[in-house]
């Protein structure tokens, strides 16, 4: 419950600040960040794991400002570095609070092969990672309650960032010259063509 509180006293406080409203427009987003000079690839990084650790934060605005600023190279490196960071994160904060809490309620025989084996948790970190509108950060939080070994989560979610970061700071590249705000429409758009047919497979085998 502390921790819950303690999230939701950072966001509000990033909100009161004004923090959250530059963070959720990209277009000012890639203004602040380019006139930080050498700092910025350390504020991308700071603020793309805070966006996992903090869920309502949206996380591809940050992604398309450091495209449009680093490029597509430098930008993905540092999207990836930001969302490993935030994405260990919350593992470990569910790992060390959450999975205590189910062990003292259900007892200890509910974490033994929850999910599958260790190579079956990696698959399915690794494949969410690639799911567009599957939450990165609820998905880091579960892995928490798991026994999927720490290293295996890792390697898992940098290899299921890679692409997508790529994507969308490539994306944020080639639009560098636009709005930024109306290519994040775009994807929207573009992610819900590509889940479309999960979906539709999903749907058959329950038939």
């Amino acid at each position: 419950m502390l921790f819950v509180l303690a999230l939701v006293a950072i966001y509000y406080f990033l909100q009161e600040r004004g923090v959250l409203s530059l963070i959720t427009d990209a277009d000012k987003l890639k203004s602040w960040v380019n006139d930080l000079g050498y700092v910025g690839p350390v504020i991308i990084i700071a603020i793309m794991a805070i966006a996992v650790i903090i869920n309502p934060i949206p996380s591809a605005p940050i992604a398309l400002a450091a495209g449009a600023v680093y490029g597509h190279s430098w930008g993905t490196l540092y999207v990836v570095a930001g969302a490993t960071i935030g994405a260990v994160g919350a593992f470990l904060i569910a790992r060390s609070v959450g999975q205590e809490l189910l062990i003292r309620v259900f007892g200890k025989k509910i974490m033994l092969g929850w999910l599958g084996s260790q190579n079956i948790l990696m698959g399915l970190v690794f494949v969410s990672r690639l799911i567009p509108f599957l939450s990165f950060d609820l998905v880091s939080y579960g892995a928490g309650l798991t026994r999927i070994k720490t290293w295996r989560f890792i390697l898992a979610t940098v290899m299921g960032l890679v692409p997508a970061s790529f994507l969308l700071t490539h994306f944020g590249g080639e639009m560098a010259a636009a709005n930024l705000n109306d290519a994040m429409i775009v994807l929207l758009i573009v992610g819900s063509v590509t889940i479309l047919p999960i979906a539709i497979m999903t749907y058959l085998k329950r038939t």
